[in-house]
């Protein structure tokens, strides 16, 4: 009896730990599946719709343009001057060029507005034994909802929210990208070695 005892205990304790662990879990399983180019993963890990929701007021930078616009018949003036504000706006940033899985793959390593800019090239090969990646860090951890941040070498912040679907089932609900640009660090390059002198050859008697 005692041993089925403490055997109960052992797996409550496990089941309570891996009940909390499990958005950390989630956030590695998203940069592994990303990395894997893995679509049919990310797709159990994303609620696509609520992430490009989270994304879209961040790329258009003009929070107004998310009001409706008003109506011909109560402001004319106002109407006209949004339809004109509009077409001379600049197009925004893509939504869909942060979801692809290099995106999201330089998402979770911190690279913030840059990663719409990678491209399949950009993941590792399949045959990598490891991709690692910076750790993210814990900014709120609740019973149905979790925020962990990355941050870039310039300390720019990363935010990956994830909600509860189930007992151990958690979702990426929202992203939020850093202020400005997140830097990505170059690759550093060796110097050039120093040119080589030859000898230009003994002078003749």
């Amino acid at each position: 009896m005692k041993l089925v005892g403490r055997l109960i205990v052992i797996l409550v304790v496990l089941a309570a730990i891996s009940f909390f662990a499990a958005p950390g879990v989630g956030f590695f399983a998203l940069r592994s599946a990303a990395d894997a180019n893995d679509a049919a993963g990310l797709s159990r890990l994303i609620d696509y719709a609520a992430v490009r929701q989270s994304l879209r007021p961040q790329l258009d930078g003009n929070p107004a343009a998310a009001a409706p616009a008003p109506s011909f018949m109560e402001d004319p003036i106002g109407a006209v001057r949004r339809q004109i504000e509009q077409a001379a706006a600049p197009a925004a940033p893509d939504v869909e060029a942060y979801l692809t899985p290099a995106a999201l793959a330089a998402l979770t390593r911190g690279e913030g507005r840059y990663a719409s800019l990678r491209g399949p090239s950009s993941l590792p090969s399949p045959d990598a034994t490891t991709t690692g990646g910076p750790l993210p860090r814990p900014v709120y951890w609740g019973i149905n909802r979790a925020r962990m941040s990355v941050t870039d070498e310039g300390g720019s912040r990363t935010l990956f929210t994830f909600e509860r679907k189930g007992p151990f089932d958690w979702k990426l609900v929202h992203i939020g990208l850093p202020d400005g640009v997140a830097s990505v660090t170059p690759s550093r390059v060796a110097p050039p070695a120093p040119p080589i002198v030859g000898n230009s050859g003994g002078k003749g008697g």
